[in-house]
């Protein structure tokens, strides 16, 4: 289910939907704690009940974080728990 503009999901606030794929939705939102704009991913249900696809995509944020810390151009990723069932992660 696609979210619309204004649309709070925790601390984020979606401004504009950016991109659909397979595993989800992008969307560009406003982090109300950090006061910048960040990229949103919000899985598909359908990716986020299968535990061995959660695991890759777990893996490659693991992969992604270490990454970052030697190239600073590079975003950090961080997991979020966001409303009701929604899996959000967030650049």
């Amino acid at each position: 289910m696609p979210l619309t503009p204004g649309t709070k999901l925790g601390s984020y606030e979606v401004v504009a939907a950016l991109g659909a794929g397979g595993m989800g939705e992008v969307y560009r939102a406003r982090d109300s704690k950090l006061g910048r704009d960040v990229a949103l991913k919000v899985l598909a249900d359908a990716f986020a009940a299968d535990a061995e696809r959660m695991g890759r995509f777990s893996r490659f944020l693991t992969l992604r974080q270490q990454v970052a810390v030697r190239r600073s151009s590079l975003l950090r990723a961080k997991a979020n728990g966001g409303g009701g069932s929604r899996n959000t992660w967030r650049c």
